[in-house]
């Protein structure tokens, strides 16, 4: 896993350059927002069991069909696994937003998930709503605790959303 600064001196160290204007704008917008950062972090140590939850709450509210005999959570074990999978989602989407970069969603979550998923006959979709809920709960809490807003909470999100949805190619 790289965060922000290893990532950027390791790509001009490797062109054996110093760092410019553009890295030195990279750098700066990171720290600027490194307080906001952990604050995130802190919301979601402290309530991750809250946040998960909600989203379930949300997500079958939404889609009460997957609780239904022959839906994706029907049975406590599916049901488990899928509150098992939202954590991972917001645990490594933390470990993103500290770091400022989403290398380690492609090492640790995204690589392969899809094909896996598909092989288990897990629908997609709503896996992608879950995460675009975490996304939109994290935020909420941290506008609440923090009267601010931080659009970079929901880069780590986006990017699994985006990289699990169908693409045109």
């Amino acid at each position: 896993m790289q965060d922000t600064i290893t990532n950027i001196v390791n790509k001009y160290d490797l062109t054996g350059r110093y760092l410019d204007d553009v890295a030195m704008n990279q750098l700066t917008n990171y720290f600027a927002t490194a307080l906001s950062r952990l604050q995130i972090i802190e919301i979601i140590n402290q309530q991750s069991s809250k946040i998960i939850q909600e989203t379930a709450t949300r997500l079958y509210t939404e889609q009460p069909e997957l609780l239904r005999p022959g839906g994706n959570s029907y049975t406590t074990r599916r049901y488990a696994a899928c509150l098992r999978d939202i954590e991972y989602y917001l645990r490594y989407a933390s470990y993103s937003l500290i770091a400022g970069n989403t290398n380690i969603l492609n090492e640790r979550v995204l690589d392969g998930l899809r094909e896996t998923y598909n092989s288990l006959s897990v629908p997609i979709g709503p896996t992608i709503r879950s995460i675009k809920l975490l996304s939109d709960i994290v935020t909420e809490e941290f506008k609440t605790k923090y009267n601010k807003d931080a659009i970079f909470i929901q880069q780590p999100f986006e990017y699994m959303i985006n990289s699990l949805s169908e693409q045109n190619i």
